[in-house]
């Protein structure tokens, strides 16, 4: 069975963005931006909802192609590109760049693809990793808290019906003052 991973930037106060869907908060530090392109190169397949895959297939396909791209972007372009993602949308018709879509139910399919062989999977995107929450989906969460409390947003978090036990798994550091945590969900 695979592992189901949620983990983003979030403020202090729990937003993946501020309202307006403003992310001008999350710039992270050259660590911090090594540490999620590490994440992505141990991720056998990515799962995305539709406004975050709309952002990142905005400029990952060429972000290795920009003039002032680091040799950390360099790689995490490609890296993206290579790796399976699927995205979850009923109102697109199309994706690229080893991408599969997927229309219907996306609990029944994340379901479905936890329970195949193969590497970790990670899920993206506020609603759809609710939706994948609020089933018991998720077996870890990776959060990188910025110190910054914008008041409103898009949460990380959903409201749940139970209770979701966790343990910490690690704690790190990184410039600016960001804090990642790692939990795993008891069962």
């Amino acid at each position: 069975m695979r592992k189901l991973i949620y983990g983003m930037n979030l403020t202090l106060d729990g937003y993946i963005a501020a309202p307006g869907d403003d992310i001008g908060w999350s710039e992270p530090s050259d660590e911090l931006f090594q540490f999620w392109s590490d994440q992505l190169q141990a991720t056998d397949l990515t799962l995305y909802g539709r406004k975050l895959w709309q952002t990142m297939s905005s400029y990952w396909p060429t972000g290795d192609q920009q003039p002032d791209a680091t040799p950390a972007e360099i790689e995490f372009a490609r890296r993206w590109r290579d790796m399976a993602k699927v995205v979850f949308s009923s109102t697109i018709d199309k994706v690229d760049w080893n991408t599969r879509l997927v229309t219907g139910d996306a609990v029944a399919e994340i379901t479905r693809l936890k329970a195949e062989d193969g590497g970790p999977m990670d899920i993206g995107g506020a609603t759809l990793a609710a939706a994948a929450m609020r089933a018991g989906l998720i077996d870890e969460y990776v959060i990188a808290a910025h110190p910054v409390l914008v008041g409103g947003g898009t949460p990380f978090f959903t409201a749940l019906d139970n209770w979701v036990n966790l343990n910490l798994v690690e704690t790190r550091t990184f410039p600016g003052g960001v804090l990642l945590t790692r939990y795993e969900t008891r069962r």
